[in-house]
């Protein structure tokens, strides 16, 4: 995840004193403009598809709709003690709880800013591996779900051009709490259908 906050400090320290509003508002533009040009830099086998959004937005739903329009946050249904609470696209953080109601505006944005931040967790993890954009979609629902890309034996196996192997272990993700969930087998194997698609 990216944090602003060293950035401030240091250019806190190189002026000798603290930021108005308005340098504060300019220095928050201009580090969402780079982030926003390194994003666009990506190859395009390595930035969220179409098919990949749409498998994450399925599967997460934006649940909890309320008669007034507003989004309510719902514990996890696979954990005994319902965290994380979860709301809009499948958000989660300590910033959610039961109380939490957003906009579909809020959970749009949210999910906007999050994938951001999967995708490029997904890129540091595959690093130059050969990969179609089709496998990069099912590789970014996949952390998306599980936040694991890191240390996934899937993630090694793609990296090693092991694709049918790959595609295999996606099933292998299937567990909450120690229990088989019918909904984690039936992403998984949209998952890595997807991933197989040429």
């Amino acid at each position: 995840m990216f944090h602003r906050k060293p950035i401030f400090d240091e250019v806190r320290l190189l002026l000798g004193r603290g930021f108005t509003s308005g340098e504060v508002a300019a220095l928050d533009r201009a580090i969402d403009t780079a982030l926003a040009q390194d994003s666009e830099s990506l190859p395009a086998s390595h930035t969220l598809g179409s098919a990949g959004r749409t498998l994450i937005q399925n599967w997460e739903g934006c649940a909890k709709r309320r008669a007034d329009g507003l989004f309510e946050a719902y514990p996890d249904p696979g954990s005994q003690d319902g965290r994380p609470w979860t709301i809009g696209w499948g958000s989660t953080g300590a910033d959610i709880g039961p109380e939490t109601v957003w906009t579909q505006a809020q959970c749009d944005a949210r999910f906007d800013r999050e994938i951001t931040r999967y995708v490029q967790e997904v890129v540091a993890a595959i690093g130059d591996a050969a990969t179609s954009p089709h496998q990069f979609d099912a590789l970014t629902s996949f952390h998306y779900n599980t936040g694991a890309i890191a240390d996934a034996t899937l993630t090694k196996l793609h990296r090693a051009g092991r694709f049918a192997e790959a595609a295999a272990q996606f099933g292998k993700w299937i567990y909450n709490d120690g229990k088989v969930l019918e909904g984690l087998k039936r992403r998984r194997a949209e998952e890595a259908a997807l991933y197989l698609t040429p």
